[in-house]
């Protein structure tokens, strides 16, 4: 399995794909690359090292990578400052709080246990565009790599602060009212997965006011539990112990706490597009302006901002794409329909802490303002539709042949709305779908949305007809 390198980082296997070879070499160039935008951003500093913020999750594999990555660093010339095992909004917020020309994070996110990946921050702690992700790559082909003099190594630091100061600032925000939450004695499940989260995650609910709390899998080994994504299909435990808890709801995240995911009292989902709906609704009630998803994300969002008066935005999916409309347009809130919460006001980064914040903040006004009531009854106000996730792998199929595929499909549908922005995206009166390859795995994603899980499921199937018939045995992967 090649590596896959994307504004989503450079991710593989450890071990096949991902070797101490390429990480050495990866490690380099971003050393490069972080000195070269230094000097760009104040040549005055250019004589200065660089210092870089690296934190990682809780794999197995991620202390030996923080070392050999870090010592790669310094050798390049950077100082470093290890913040430990961290979320990854953590470590982005962090970056920004030392005022440091950029940040690595060791995490594959939601991918299985024997994935890893070196995630590129800049200097304002967010993920690299595009174009500097190119620029990145070239400074490895090339191999331009920094090697320091002997009087010129940088140091490694290492620093523990910085889970409580993320606490810290998610209680300063003006909307939050811990006493407000510690009023309704909610007895909440909370599942890390053995991540990031295992020890954050508890600590900010207590902070929040939600000291009744069942842990599951926050014992931070790192060895996963079941499939680490928070969809349905891999929270079959979680949801059975949900059940069997009598808690009020419980709160799910992904190895490195970008994503939340959100279960009823009844054990049913909230729904992982919804949870974003939810905060911005009670976000926009405090801060008007615009909000923005990704292409992938239920139109639920968009009924939400008509009803706060305020305008959409769709940008193409993975988070620096989401962020980079967000500034453009001046967003108040915004994120992706995975359960990833985007609030400027904070940071700008995807993040499962602040989105706990906004979602029991926003249930625990709504419970006060009509005297009690449970989740699955909260969600009810929300605009219903049923999505459709399907995954295909298509082998060798080159960027081109693919392009061309979406093009005939494209063809096939004279009355649909049509985006080319990011795969292939079909809007239809009362449904879409979704076509585009992954950013994170080989794989083509199939995401449809209609008004009833059936008609959703239905345009799915015919999506994975049409790439069927274009594509020589593909392998569905359900």
């Amino acid at each position: 399995m090649s590596l896959m390198i994307s504004v989503s980082g450079i991710r593989g296997v450890v071990g096949e794909s991902l070797t101490p070879k390429n990480l050495t070499a990866f490690a380099s160039a971003f050393a490069a690359w972080v000195q070269r935008s230094k000097e760009m951003r104040t040549p005055a500093a250019g004589s200065l090292r660089p210092r870089i913020v690296i934190g990682r999750d809780t794999r197995p594999t991620g202390g030996q990578i923080a070392g050999l990555v870090g010592n790669v660093l310094a050798l390049g010339g950077c100082d470093v400052i290890d913040i430990g095992i961290a979320t990854t909004p953590t470590v982005e917020m962090a970056t920004a709080a030392e005022q440091a020309d950029g940040g690595l994070i060791i995490t594959a996110s939601h991918n299985p246990v024997e994935w890893n990946a070196l995630k590129m921050l800049n200097h304002r702690g967010e993920f690299l565009t595009a174009e500097e992700v190119e620029s990145l790559m070239t400074i490895a082909a090339q191999e331009a790599f920094p090697a320091a003099p002997w009087n010129g190594i940088g140091s490694v630091s290492c620093s523990e602060s910085y889970d409580r100061r993320h606490i810290d600032a998610i209680l300063e925000m003006p909307f939050v009212d811990p006493a407000a939450i510690a009023g309704e004695n909610y007895r909440v499940l909370v599942d890390c997965v053995e991540g990031a989260g295992y020890s954050i995650v508890p600590e900010l609910c207590r902070r929040l006011g939600m000291a009744n709390l069942t842990l599951s899998a926050c014992g931070g080994s790192g060895l996963f539990p079941r499939n680490p994504e928070p969809v349905e299909e891999n929270l079959a435990g979680t949801i059975d112990l949900m059940r069997r808890s009598g808690c009020d709801f419980g709160l799910i995240v992904d190895p490195d706490v970008d994503r939340l995911a959100v279960i009823c009292e009844d054990g049913s989902l909230f729904g992982e597009e919804y949870t974003l709906v939810a905060c911005a609704d009670f976000y926009l009630g405090i801060n008007k302006g615009p909000v923005v998803n990704n292409l992938s994300s239920s139109r639920a969002l968009a009924d939400i901002a008509l009803r706060h008066g305020v305008p959409c935005y769709s940008a193409k999916v993975g988070e620096v794409n989401v962020t980079a409309m967000m500034k453009a347009v001046g967003a108040s809130i915004g994120g992706e329909g995975n359960g990833g919460i985007i609030l400027p006001e904070l940071h700008y980064g995807r993040d499962a802490l602040a989105g706990i914040a906004l979602f029991v903040q926003a249930f625990t006004g709504w419970r006060k303002k009509n005297r009690g009531g449970g989740l699955r009854e909260f969600r009810r106000q929300y605009p219903e539709y049923a999505m459709a996730k399907e995954k295909i792998r298509l082998g060798s199929l080159s960027a081109e042949k693919l392009d061309t595929m979406f093009r005939e499909i494209a063809a096939g549908y004279p009355d649909a709305e049509i985006s080319r922005l990011d795969g292939l995206k079909l809007d239809f009166s009362r449904s879409w779908a979704h076509l585009r390859p992954s950013n994170t795995e080989p794989i083509v994603r199939i995401y449809t949305e209609a008004p009833t899980r059936d008609e959703a499921e239905r345009l799915a199937a015919e999506m994975m007809q049409g790439i069927a018939k274009r594509s020589s045995a593909p392998e569905y992967l359900g």
